[in-house]
């Protein structure tokens, strides 16, 4: 596969915010220094777009012109704290459920991974590719780098930390022949468009006008594994852009932040005095 000499490459600064509540900013580090080397050193030389994180310290306001990847416990604080589907400044913003993870026994920092290389792939969460059958039918696929193969067992490590494996441009390329090139980062899908097991893809079918249908691997219905999230980027594709909503000014999150915490704690006390 042709790669993007590294001096042609945009670098996107992104704000790392960990406002989960399982999640110690020790167990954070690690795993933004093993996103940063997946980013730099095995998805940017065939996506083209590199990127550069950082954490921010609690309470702190990101650096401005900054993207987010946020870290939550789930959707419902997200929607307490404040963070909606762009940064207060109207810039691409993507959101990790760490807690939502954790209840279903599958792995956070694979789908921060998996939320990252996504949001740089297509940060406007407006981009597909179009399979025309006919003159006037056809299907319009999501352009997800980690649907596919999204699962955690097609997952790879880097310093002990697991992080998604991803799709390669070529998975898109109908004319590509069954094991003709590389169509992921681990090797294990055979053909463009193919689903692993465990995977997904958002598809548009232009003639029945049904909007946007999940396919799976298995060939089941939508089903509530596959069914997106509040706040997801399954969720949001399937929103006109113009009904999305600004993230509160970083203040505000704060302020947000301190009471659901007091929150929280109430009803933890609660729960122990009974």
């Amino acid at each position: 596969m042709p790669q993007t000499p590294h001096i042609q490459t945009p670098t996107i600064q992104v704000s790392v915010i960990n406002e989960s509540t399982v999640l110690a900013d020790a167990e954070v580090v690690p795993v933004v220094a093993a996103l940063q080397k997946q980013v730099t050193n095995d998805f940017r030389p065939l996506w083209g777009t590199d990127a550069e994180l950082k954490i921010v310290a609690k309470g702190a306001q990101p650096p401005s012109g900054s993207w987010w990847l946020v870290l939550l416990d789930d959707s419902d604080q997200a929607g307490a704290l404040g963070y909606h589907d762009l940064t207060s400044e109207s810039l691409p913003l993507g959101k990790v459920f760490a807690a939502s993870d954790l209840k279903a026994g599958t792995s956070w920092t694979v789908t921060a991974s998996h939320e990252l290389l996504e949001m740089l792939g297509d940060p406007n969460i407006n981009l597909t590719v179009f399979v025309q059958s006919s003159n006037s039918a056809g299907v319009l696929y999501a352009y997800e780098a980690c649907d596919a193969c999204e699962d955690d067992s097609y997952g790879y490590e880097i310093d002990k930390v697991l992080v998604s494996d991803f799709v390669y441009p070529s998975w898109f390329e109908g004319f590509r022949s069954e094991g003709s090139t590389q169509f992921d980062r681990m090797s294990k899908i055979e053909k463009p468009l193919q689903l692993l097991t465990g995977g997904y893809i958002g598809v548009f079918n232009v003639a029945s006008g049904s909007g946007w249908q999940q396919i799976t691997a298995e060939k089941h219905p939508t089903n509530l594994r596959s069914r997106g999230t509040v706040g997801t980027r399954r969720e949001r594709r399937g929103t006109p852009s113009d009904l999305w909503v600004n993230s509160l000014p970083q203040r505000k999150i704060v302020t947000n932040a301190q009471k659901y915490r007091e929150h929280l704690q109430t009803i933890q006390q609660r729960r122990e005095a009974a």
